[in-house]
């Protein structure tokens, strides 16, 4: 682990960067990242398709604690699989008020994918987490660390206390984060995570992975390594042409000639003040060449992340239908990704690959009713009686404006959750028939992976990819 890697595997969201494509990146000698996000309710469906190929099963073999492995199991799986027009069962939504049952699903669902992404080899792997969705960070990042996770990267947020959260979490000692409350009258509100409520036998202390803070401006980085409470060993510099969720441009926001976010010179990092900071960092978004690797090594990078390449490997997360039709539009040469400033929750600028069928159309988004019904991206605010409520702009209109929302903030609005979780192959469904759409973020770089496919074929692996970045 002490050296650094060349190239880092993106950890795409959720479930396309699973641990099959992290295990296949870091048996090559890269880092290979398993994405974090909702990897609860991505295990406990995985579960109730009867887990094909026994793989959950073979990863919760080898987590410690037996007794919480069973009871996880035991609620989630079914024998042979859900029938087709039968809807998952929910998983209760994230919230300030703690469920020993949920956490128990993270600590679980966290460890069997960095478990198997670790099997066979001998390399590192890391784990990528939107600090935008806070609420389930502490018993996440605890079940990854019992794997033997190697890097934790961050980044949708200025993730300031993860490094202390690792020391603490290394020795099995309780751990708080910050909870974000629009409307909160004092800064004080957090969650809290004791891991000695749920060891149940002795374990030795855990290796403290290292901290990688994604970040798209010089001004992050400097308040990364002067404010955060720990140790950080280094950045990954993201631009905007990168896929999933982007900063958004510095100043006021606004639109070019095809509606997108207009970035300028102030959303420019400047690599010789990140060089002054004296830690290795990786440039993202749109490096996923040869010629843009030894750019960013000749810049003093230690090396590059690449997603929009390896999202469309075939070892990778994404159904293979949607991966099949998109690579189709990579070689006839009408493949098209467009930077969305409405459809995120989050309000920030979200990338879309444009693809029939899915909610990227404007037709198949209208026809779906506004339902929140998993809820990682809602809002905590304080309510008038000074409890906590939460929101989510995509949810029915006047149900978010009967809770103090805007109604102009649910222009445009897309559910990220259940499209992203149906982009990978484990659509809800809904009164027996209907079935939730997916929806494909990709990078701008999306036109551009016909350079990884061998000659003659129509696909590639993430050898391919590794290979040409190396030049080999």
């Amino acid at each position: 682990m002490n050296a650094n890697p060349a190239i880092i595997q993106g950890g795409m969201g959720a479930g396309v960067s699973s641990w099959r494509l992290a295990r296949a990146v870091s048996a090559l000698g890269q880092l290979g990242v398993v994405s974090g996000t909702a990897l609860d309710q991505i295990f406990a469906r995985r579960l109730q398709d009867g887990d094909p190929g026994g793989h959950m099963w073979r990863g919760l073999l080898r987590f410690p604690f037996r007794e919480m492995g069973e009871r996880v199991w035991k609620a989630y799986y079914r024998t042979g699989g859900k029938r087709e027009d039968e809807p998952y069962v929910a998983v209760p939504m994230h919230a300030k008020e703690r469920v020993r049952e949920l956490e128990e699903l993270c600590i679980v669902a966290n460890f069997v994918e960095v478990d198997l992404a670790r099997e066979g080899h001998e390399r590192p792997v890391g784990i990528n987490y939107l600090e935008k969705i806070h609420i389930p960070h502490l018993p996440s990042i605890y079940g990854a660390m019992l794997a033997g996770v190697g890097y934790v990267l961050m980044g949708a947020g200025v993730p300031l206390r993860i490094p202390g959260v690792l020391d603490l979490l290394a020795e099995h000692r309780p751990a708080a984060y910050p909870f974000h409350v629009t409307g909160l009258q004092s800064d004080d509100d957090r969650t809290t995570f004791d891991p000695r409520e749920f060891i149940e036998r002795d374990v030795a202390p855990l290796t403290r992975p290292k901290f990688l803070a994604i970040v798209s401006s010089n001004t992050l980085a400097v308040t990364m390594q002067k404010k955060a409470n720990g140790r950080v060993d280094g950045f990954v510099i993201e631009g905007q042409s990168a896929g999933g969720h982007n900063a958004p441009p510095r100043g006021k926001l606004q639109l070019d000639a095809a509606g997108e976010a207009s970035y300028g010179e102030r959303d420019v990092v400047d690599l010789a003040k990140i060089r002054e900071l004296g830690l290795p960092f990786w440039l993202a978004g749109g490096y996923g060449s040869r010629e843009k690797f030894r750019e960013a090594l000749a810049a003093g990078a230690a090396g590059i992340q690449v997603g929009t390449a390896f999202a469309y490997c075939t070892e990778s997360g994404l159904r293979e239908d949607y991966k099949r039709l998109l690579l189709e539009k990579v070689a006839s040469g009408t493949a098209h990704v467009r930077s969305d400033v409405r459809a995120s929750p989050t309000s920030f600028p979200f990338k879309i690959a444009e693809l029939e069928g899915t909610t990227s159309e404007a037709e198949v988004y209208r026809s779906r009713p506004r339902i929140c019904d998993l809820g990682y991206l809602r809002e905590a605010y304080r309510t008038a009686d000074g409890e906590i409520g939460y929101r989510c702009p995509a949810e029915p209109v006047s149900l978010y404006v009967a809770k103090g929302g805007k109604r102009e903030n649910t222009v445009g609005k897309r559910c990220l959750c259940n499209s992203l979780l149906a982009t990978i192959g484990h659509p809800q469904v809904r009164k027996g028939k209907r079935v939730e759409s997916g929806l494909v973020t990709s990078g701008f770089d999306l036109a551009g992976i016909g350079r990884f496919f061998p000659a003659g074929s129509s696909q590639y692996s993430a050898a391919d990819v590794i290979a040409h970045l190396l030049g080999a």
